[in-house]
């Protein structure tokens, strides 16, 4: 069971989900990282450049606080890239002592949920903000601007551009490019758009494209993705792009 809603921290999602053994689902790249919480660990997951397969659990409570493209860094304290396809326990990052006060409290909530997502503001309202300039640089590239129009229009060069994205994104812009152009592409195979026309729309050449894509970024195929969130949905799982177990 799966299920979300906005956080009051601006562009960031509160998610929760129950997970049983055999219901373990890809997590594709999503341009995003998150806070997570399961029983006894707080921990992040980076960003992907790749489908990441969790393992199959036996039912496991997750909970997680899904930040905006780009603002993760500023909250948690470290560059994108050195969480790159990984999924690291926050006590890696925070003080050792802290996360454990803070683990037993998440622990002992009510709502854990709501007790993450807690955590996340009063640590935002500590530190300074995400720079606006990378909302812009996500809207432009989601938008299907090039990375050399992108650059010029944040008044960047293509170099400082791809610095500033491997910091913030934990990728340069082109595979960020590519990852919300996947994302946008599923969300309207979900819907149920067919694949040439998903494909056309998102900014791809044509299906091909759109099908090598798939295979690159998240390692399987439009079909395979298309029945997989069919069963999902009537599940009310999380959909693929949602990052769960480490």
């Amino acid at each position: 069971m799966y299920e979300e809603r906005p956080s009051r921290l601006g562009g960031a999602v509160v998610w929760t989900r129950t997970a049983s053994a055999g219901a373990a689902h890809p997590v594709l790249p999503d341009g995003c990282m998150d806070l997570l919480w399961t029983e006894g660990r707080l921990f992040v997951a980076g960003p992907d450049t790749h489908a990441y397969v969790p393992d199959d659990p036996a039912t496991v409570r997750y909970a997680g606080v899904r930040f905006a493209p780009g603002t993760a860094p500023a909250y948690l304290g470290v560059p994108a890239h050195e969480l790159r396809d990984q999924r690291v326990d926050l006590a890696e990052l925070w003080p050792a002592a802290e996360v454990r006060r803070l683990t037993g409290r998440m622990d002992s909530a009510l709502d854990p949920a709501a007790a993450l997502e807690a955590l996340a503001l009063r640590h935002a309202a500590a530190v300074p903000p995400p720079d606006p300039l990378l909302r812009a640089i996500t809207v432009r590239l989601d938008a299907g601007h090039t990375v050399a129009a992108t650059a010029e229009a944040v008044g960047l060069g293509v170099r400082a551009l791809h610095r500033r994205s491997l910091a913030a994104f934990g990728y340069g812009p082109k595979t960020l490019a590519r990852v919300l152009r996947l994302q946008r592409a599923l969300a309207l195979v979900r819907s149920g758009v067919p694949y040439a026309e998903a494909a056309l729309a998102a900014g791809c050449a044509d299906q091909a494209h759109l099908a090598r894509e798939m295979r690159d970024l998240a390692g399987t195929t439009l079909t395979a993705y298309a029945t997989a969130s069919l069963a999902a949905n009537s599940d009310t799982a999380a959909p693929s792009g949602s990052s769960t177990t480490a």
